[in-house]
């Protein structure tokens, strides 16, 4: 193992409300990692407080073996994408690009110039003008080309068309082929970025719920439909995290391996098996029993 950020015992109190709670993590070098879960449940808060943007409450962080706040080494070897970066009301698109420049020691022009032309950015558009759209493309213009050997992105698509997100996401993966670092992306479109990510942090109102590489996340459930007195038995003494009914037929998602014995049941009783995504995973996982996850996107088991 070759971390490049701790995390420990992490908390940050807001008045009365934790944002953060008791957060313990360790992020890999030359990695991809997805920061996943629903709006407000700390993701922004854990990103803004490891690039010294925010203060803990208490516990501790350290990158790349130091404490990041007021420690330039630390700082220039980060680059902080945020969903909504304010730029100064006299600055172009230009002058942002130009800025970074200066900061960022592994800047590769030649990369910000062929994304300036792939997502048509308007370099003399004052910021302040430009679309939502535009505005994320000037920040994963940044963010791909500072080269930073940690590099945050904050819902870096808002705006984006289909065509814009897929530019970034092809981008993203061949640059990191060929350039590796350690990349946190934080994302509501799970089942885009699915494929992108090596590696799982899920927040759930400001605790960690899941950290694993997305194959061990992958494997770690399963969708039964069939017979409802059959799937009862299967799940017996088992985590179910989601189940619907309409009368006798059932759809339950289930944590755990399947023994020989569960699919010898499963296929007797002719019940359905199918994966679960991870879209539907972290959704299961992270949305309140009586209440939908409106603000993931997602599709319904019965899609």
């Amino acid at each position: 193992m070759n971390s490049v950020v701790e995390v420990r015992h992490l908390t940050k109190t807001y008045k009365a409300a934790n944002a953060l709670e008791d957060v313990s993590l360790s992020i890999e070098k030359d990695s991809i990692y997805g920061l996943l879960g629903r709006n407000g449940a700390g993701k922004t808060t854990l990103m803004s407080i490891l690039t010294a943007q925010n203060f803990a409450t208490s516990g501790d962080v350290e990158v790349f073996g130091e404490d990041p706040y007021e420690n330039a080494r630390v700082l220039s070897r980060m680059c902080f994408v945020r969903e909504s970066q304010k730029y100064p009301d006299d600055s172009n698109a230009g002058h942002a690009l130009a800025n970074a420049r200066l900061f960022f020691p592994h800047w590769d022009q030649d990369l910000a110039e062929e994304l300036v032309d792939e997502f048509r950015l308007p370099l003399k558009t004052m910021t302040r003008k430009l679309s939502r759209g535009q505005q994320s493309a000037v920040g994963v213009i940044i963010g791909l080309a500072s080269r930073a050997e940690i590099t945050f992105f904050d819902e870096p698509y808002l705006g984006f068309d289909a065509v814009a997100r897929q530019t970034f996401y092809d981008r993203l993966i061949a640059d990191y082929a060929e350039h590796p670092r350690t990349i946190v992306l934080s994302s509501h479109l799970i089942d885009e970025v699915a494929d992108l990510i090596e590696n799982v942090i899920v927040i759930d109102r400001g605790r960690i719920i899941m950290d694993e590489t997305t194959e061990e996340v992958r494997n770690r459930a399963v969708n039964v439909v069939g017979d409802a007195d059959a799937i009862n038995r299967l799940v017996a003494g088992r985590e179910v995290i989601h189940r619907e009914s309409l009368g006798r037929v059932a759809s339950v998602t289930m944590l755990g391996h399947l023994s020989n014995a569960d699919r010898e049941l499963i296929a007797d009783a002719n019940l359905d098996l199918t994966p679960v995504s991870l879209q539907q995973l972290i959704v299961r996982s992270t949305q309140a029993d009586d209440q939908p996850a409106d603000d993931i996107e997602v599709r319904s088991l019965q899609s």
